[in-house]
């Protein structure tokens, strides 16, 4: 059971209920009739980065569906929350690439994609032996780690959005496996 395909996804959703919030999230992202199982942050070899869209024709209702997901909720009006999926992928299509969810308070959807995608990247820099600092910041490691021919990509999906009054807020990102 090794994925030959993967897709991103992000939703958010809104309701008075908790569970029907995480509900509509998911409706958003496009993944509510699967029974979604949670895998840990290993990208297969050779497995193929497809589209949202392509993806989601893929599934059927009712499938087990095994994804990493990244979910936050809230029920205080204003409260910034954000979910992000980063990606590392290896420039050896034999190796093994790395995923990173995050999920926090109090942070919009840029810095907390960039710091999914570092995590993903460091991940997979410490798999590979490059060698780094890691005080430096993001952008720097990131130029390191892709100048050291052993990353091809990184990148991230990230939802963030706010609590309203009387109302439970969700977000969520994921990357979605295709067994077939």
């Amino acid at each position: 059971m090794v994925p030959k395909k993967v897709f991103f996804t992000k939703g958010i959703g809104s309701h008075k209920d908790k569970l029907a919030s995480f509900e509509a999230a998911l409706r958003d992202a496009g993944i509510q009739a699967c029974n979604l199982v949670y895998v840990s942050s290993i990208l297969p070899p050779k497995c193929k980065i497809i589209s949202r869209e392509a993806g989601l024709k893929e599934l059927k209702p009712g499938q087990i569906t095994f994804c990493v997901m990244a979910r936050m909720e809230t029920d205080e009006p204003n409260r910034v929350i954000s979910s992000a999926i980063g990606l590392a992928v290896p420039k050896e299509k034999n190796n093994y690439g790395y995923l990173s969810e995050h999920h926090c308070y109090g942070v919009e959807a840029k810095e907390s994609g960039d710091y999914a995608e570092d995590l993903a990247a460091t991940m997979l820099a410490t798999t590979l032996g490059v060698e780094f600092d890691p005080d430096t910041a993001w952008e720097e490691r990131e130029q390191i780690y892709k100048a050291s021919g052993n990353i091809f990509r990184t990148s991230h999906v990230c939802q963030s959005g706010k609590g309203k009054n009387s109302l439970w807020t969700t977000v969520l990102a994921a990357a979605v496996f295709i067994l077939g």
